[in-house]
């Protein structure tokens, strides 16, 4: 039987002995320990995570660069930030997740390059006990200050509407891979007329649940605070919010039950039993030509074509049907604490990259003034890394102007594990950020 490996990639005895083929023919000297880690891995069944490690790598010259992109051919390493090796460089941070037994030929390697690097997260499957720091006892309230199952959402997505008919509409705007609906909440005053709109979509990566949550948050406070928040009351008088709350249900629902680091899709891949694609490296922008893999088995898999995952092809037909009204579209992530705009697939300026930077900078600045939380904004290429088949740049070349990408909490302290007790700030500070945006798109409407 398949057992998960690592981060959930799953391997059969025949890809193992492929893989021990394909490293002995080049001559890799590590191939006894790597097996010994592989046997370890399979006999510990669904992916545990005792003991695993993150480390933060701070290369300094290109022979440190290339020791990081060849890890992988060593041990299994799992990207966190960049999400790829190729996108790896000099005097630029590097957080990797490797579990317990690679991790000292980790420090073996990271040793004989003299890299400096600190551990981050000493043991994940601690950190993601502690992830639950929000004690309170269930309650028929439903709770925004915790991290919600997917099905606990889908039951909220159907209550929140049902409580606030005037403001709240819901629709199925298509199934996933694995057959799950992916609803879609429509905020705004019913005027019997076409308004213009914003679509916000969270968890297009299945690990950062910071995402999904703040969606709920602000589904939440559209509700309670209309009629009460001059900001929030223009906005849905004057425009409706498209909110999606879960894009990746399949790969949401499998952090919970199976592995909490999958990133991609749950769709099958021909020729190999490796699973998923990067959705948001599957919208057809530059589709596949830089900062993503046309491997099956990497995190930042394009995958076969552009808009091959049914989820992205739901995603982007709906805002196709619907590009008339839609005139701002904002996408939720983490982490870095970055407010990014077009282009992540090309160092080329967008031809409203001066309004677009005035307007991230604006809004980080609002979503300062509460904690003090600081976001650097500019163009994604160049203020994070090159990356083709992204959202926010398909939804700009699309004709959605105000297109911008967040990268939520925090800065590699917690990376995708952020605590519960995190949630409120966090949603708190970036709703100030989401309305300085609607606000300047309400006064700048084209």
């Amino acid at each position: 039987m398949p057992r998960t490996f690592g981060k959930g990639l799953i391997r059969t005895e025949r890809s193992i002995k492929e893989l021990v083929i394909q490293m002995e023919s080049t001559g890799n000297m590590k191939v006894l320990l790597l097996l010994g880690f592989i046997a370890t891995a399979l006999a510990a069944g669904p992916s545990v995570f005792d003991g695993a490690k993150v480390y933060r790598l701070k290369p300094q010259y290109e022979g440190h660069v290339e020791a990081i992109k060849n890890l992988e051919s060593s041990i299994k390493v799992d990207f966190w930030n960049p999400d790829n090796p190729e996108l790896v460089a000099a005097h630029t941070d590097v957080d990797i997740h490797v579990s317990a037994e690679q991790a000292p030929l980790l420090e073996t390697l990271l040793q004989q390059t003299g890299m400096e690097h600190e551990v981050l997260i000493d043991d994940l499957q601690t950190a993601m006990k502690n992830q639950f720091d929000n004690k309170e006892r269930s309650t028929t309230r439903y709770n925004y200050e915790k991290y919600n199952t997917l099905e606990k959402i889908e039951a909220w997505t159907a209550s929140i509407t049902a409580e606030n008919p005037n403001l709240v509409t819901r629709s199925q705007i298509g199934s996933s891979f694995e057959g799950r609906p992916m609803y879609l909440l429509k905020l705004g005053k019913r005027t019997g007329s076409s308004k213009p709109a914003i679509f916000v979509d969270c968890g297009i990566h299945a690990r950062e649940w910071i995402s999904p949550a703040f969606c709920q948050w602000f589904v939440k406070e559209a509700v309670t605070t209309y009629g009460s928040d001059a900001e929030m009351t223009r906005l849905l008088d004057s425009m409706d919010v498209f909110v999606l709350p879960v894009f990746n249900v399949d790969g949401y629902a499998y952090t919970w039950s199976k592995d909490r680091m999958w990133r991609k899709t749950r769709s099958t891949n021909s020729g190999t039993t490796c699973i998923g694609t990067d959705p948001n490296r599957n919208f057809n922008a530059g589709w596949c030509t830089i900062g993503a893999s046309n491997k099956p088995c990497s995190d930042t898999y394009c995958g076969s074509k552009a808009e091959s995952e049914i989820e992205v092809k739901a995603v982007a037909n709906f805002i196709r049907a619907n590009r008339s009204i839609i005139k701002a579209y904002l996408t939720i992530h983490s982490y870095s604490q970055l407010l990014l705009f077009p282009y992540s697939y090309t160092t080329a300026l967008a031809a409203h990259h001066t309004e677009l930077l005035g307007v991230a900078q604006g809004a980080a600045d609002a979503l300062a003034t509460l904690y003090g939380t600081r976001y650097t904004s500019g163009p994604g290429a160049v203020t994070i890394y090159p990356a083709a088949g992204g959202s926010d740049d398909w939804a700009y070349d699309l004709g959605v102007k105000y297109s911008f990408t967040f990268e939520l909490r925090d800065t590699g302290r917690y990376g995708f594990l952020l605590p519960e007790s995190q949630i409120r700030p966090t949603c708190q500070e970036t709703m100030l950020a989401v309305k300085y945006i609607a606000k300047h798109v309400q006064d700048n409407l084209y």
